[in-house]
């Protein structure tokens, strides 16, 4: 090996970290963001930022449009997709913006800087007969009254009745549902609050498993977690994956999803029985109702194909 594959990364700047670590800082404190979206934002600032100071800036006053036009690009030379281009942007967006705000910069230098706009690929989704049948695979398995397979069940009920992210998911408390009225209360994006309906089938798994499931595995320090693990703990949104894999791993012919895949699927089965795109914007947590019409295009996508099929002069 080399001498100059050994060689360790230059140390991050002093003026890199304390930014860095403000911003952050900032985005807890007064946006109140998660944990996963300040990770994220300050990681990629923090990699825009350092990179400028390889390039010769010595503090934000240095950074100007143009620097951080040649960041992108060597981004995007590396091969980064759309998406990643678009996401590092916004966060380099909302750090001067807010580096402006609060007098470390002068003028911001990411006002005028554009990003590649993401593609809308349509989303994966389970026909109806496909949840279906993922469904009855985690009543089948809750037969044995395992507590654990009794969860999976309520999980997968719940994800797909509710449409919530598994975030949202794994954030919830006994107290957060309301059987009676059926209905669960969920803090969503930006620590926003709604209320979401669940019909019979999610309520009779959480029924099942508030009863027979939880008291099993729940310890003098499970806290008030809706779903736990077999040592009692709050399940995270890992376990979570790994059940719907799991799970549509035994349904003939379904895609591979996780549960966002679901998610996609309750909002894609909503419109096509007829619901109202701004009520399935409501029941998602979408701020704009841009983002749920995706749902109709995959909709349209299904029609597509039925006309296809069925008309004489398709």
């Amino acid at each position: 090996m080399s001498a100059a594959s050994t060689q360790e990364p230059p140390p991050v700047p002093e003026w890199v970290v304390q930014s860095v670590d403000a911003f952050a800082d900032h985005l807890v404190r007064e946006r109140d963001r998660s944990e996963h979206t300040v990770r994220a934002y300050a990681g990629d600032v923090r990699a825009c930022l350092t990179w400028c100071a390889g390039e010769g800036s010595t503090s934000l006053a240095d950074i100007d449009l143009s620097a951080l036009r040649a960041w992108l690009g060597t981004l995007a030379s590396g091969g980064a997709a759309r998406s990643t281009l678009s996401r590092r942007s916004a966060a380099v967006r909302t750090f001067f913006a807010w580096a402006r705000r609060t007098g470390r910069v002068e003028t911001d230098p990411a006002l005028r800087l554009a990003s590649p706009r993401r593609q809308r690929t349509l989303p994966d989704v389970l026909t109806t007969d496909g949840a279906t049948a993922v469904l009855d695979v985690a009543a089948v398995a809750a037969d044995d009254e395992d507590p654990i397979h009794l969860r999976n069940r309520a999980v997968l009920e719940l994800l797909y009745a509710t449409g919530i992210r598994v975030g949202e998911l794994t954030g919830l408390d006994v107290d957060d549902v309301d059987r009676h009225r059926r209905v669960v209360r969920v803090l969503g994006k930006g620590r926003k609050e709604r209320m979401v309906p669940f019909g019979q089938p999610a309520d009779a798994a959480l029924a099942e498993w508030l009863e027979r499931g939880r008291p099993l595995v729940a310890r003098a320090d499970s806290g008030p977690a809706l779903f736990l693990g077999r040592r009692g703990r709050r399940v995270d949104p890992r376990q979570v994956r790994e059940v719907v894999h799991s799970l549509l791993a035994h349904v003939p012919n379904a895609p591979d999803l996780g549960p966002h895949g679901l998610r996609h699927s309750a909002a894609t089965h909503l419109l096509e029985g007829g619901a109202d795109l701004r009520m399935v914007q409501e029941l998602l947590g979408h701020s704009s109702l841009a983002t749920t019409q995706i749902y109709t295009h995959v909709s349209l996508d299904r029609l597509r194909d039925s006309y296809r099929q069925a008309h004489p002069r398709a």
